[in-house]
């Protein structure tokens, strides 16, 4: 029977970074995935060139930039390894980056980098990896037996210390599965209820007929969501899709929005309508249509005016009452989504296992042995390499804690 310090499932990033560190640090260390291919998600990230981490993330005050029922729970972690600690390791590596917007790192070449990275890390520390391992079941240490003990279509493991790294239910297509949950489960961990983030949202088909002809238009929008304290707006690029709104915008604002609840959509956000639009009327003997192309995308100005008949004239000749309500449509469009585009294409899943059942020093669940990190926890970042560090981030923390536990129970 195959006897391990430590077994990690899944075999993406909070996986591999951990069983790196923990390898390097003297323990046996086996990695195991469902999957055939390791780090499926990294490769497709960031249009394949993996958007890693984020210069501007604020460790002391992680609810900036972190979705969480304890924002506070990822402080520890994030503070103990940041992302400069990570933009080491990869000039450590000779990686080249470069930085494309608010922060977010990219690399220049391709993710494919950052996978060689891991996999050189884990080689580093000895650390055994085997794809299309998939777990059967999982049995505690009990009072005359230390280990744990995992059925797998691999044949039987024994393992001190088990880590549960696969993942959320974001993009099945690569292989997630709610594995994570079902083990917490099991352990009698608490979850918090999960639903896709960072994702696009869609709207009812017959609503949407006017806007689904924009699809594949892209601006600069403000959008925003929620009411008085739970309100979050973003400043991000927007882009029109036949079913609905996608974009960076609109993926930060899907992780703060409540169904059944409007967001709201500056279109101009740079642009005083109202002034400008007075302006035209005075000066312009245009169509409106053609001075609104001046301010907004033509494509959406045609939209806008192509639905009601008093915009179809001079700018001159519109009536102030039309010119008004034109200027808040557009610089507050207020809209309700019908749903989003769920799983298949959520960055991220939100919620997990819920936070007062793990350590946010070590990741060790109050199940002694059994750690989660990464994503299966109910810590969600921004869009923008936010999750990324945080998968780095609690690996660093439970490989360290991984070490000292192997420590005490040698002294012992």
């Amino acid at each position: 029977m195959n006897t391990w310090d430590v077994v990690i499932v899944g075999a993406g990033a909070a996986g591999l970074f951990c069983a790196g560190l923990a390898g390097q640090r003297g323990l046996k260390v086996l990695v195991i995935d469902h999957s055939d291919k390791i780090a499926e998600k990294i490769r497709i990230s960031g249009g394949g060139r993996c958007n890693f981490t984020n210069r501007l993330l604020d460790a002391s005050a992680p609810q900036k930039h972190f979705i969480s029922q304890n924002p506070h729970f990822c402080r520890s972690a994030l503070s103990r390894y940041t992302p400069q600690d990570f933009i080491d390791l990869m000039q450590k590596h000779g990686i080249a980056f470069h930085e494309k917007h608010k922060g977010q790192l990219f690399c220049d070449h391709s993710a494919e980098d950052i996978i060689r990275m891991l996999l050189a890390e884990c080689e580093a520390g000895g650390v055994d990896i085997r794809t299309g391992c998939s777990v059967k079941s999982v049995e505690a240490p009990t009072a005359d037996h230390t280990h744990y003990t995992l059925d797998t279509s691999h044949g039987t493991l024994q393992t001190t210390s088990m880590v549960v790294a696969s993942g959320g239910l974001s993009i099945p297509k690569i292989g997630a599965t709610d594995w994570g949950y079902r083990i917490a489960s099991q352990f009698g961990l608490r979850l918090v209820e999960r639903r896709a983030g960072l994702v696009p949202l869609t709207f009812d088909g017959d609503a949407w007929a006017p806007y689904a002809q924009l699809a594949g238009l892209a601006l600069p929008v403000g959008i925003e969501t929620g009411e008085k304290k739970s309100r979050m707006r973003f400043d991000e690029d927007l882009l029109f899709t036949h079913r609905g709104l996608s974009g960076p915008g609109v993926l930060q604002i899907s992780s703060y929005w409540q169904e059944g609840t409007p967001i709201r959509l500056n279109l101009a956000p740079e642009v005083n309508l109202p002034e400008r639009l007075q302006e035209a009327k005075l000066r312009s003997k245009k169509l409106l249509g053609n001075e609104l192309a001046s301010l907004v995308p033509s494509r959406l100005a045609e939209a806008w005016v192509s639905q009601d008949p008093a915009l179809q004239r001079t700018a001159a000749e519109v009536p102030d009452k039309a010119l008004n309500k034109l200027a808040e449509d557009l610089s507050n469009w207020q809209l309700t989504p019908n749903g989003s585009e769920g799983y298949k294409k959520a960055e991220v899943t939100l919620g997990g296992v819920d936070t007062r059942d793990v350590s946010s020093q070590t990741m060790e669940s109050k199940q002694a042995g059994l750690y989660f990190i990464g994503e299966v926890i109910d810590v969600t970042g921004w869009l923008g390499g936010y999750n990324f560090q945080w998968a780095w981030a609690s690996a660093h923390a439970c490989a360290l804690a991984l070490a000292e536990r192997r420590q005490s129970h040698n002294l012992q």
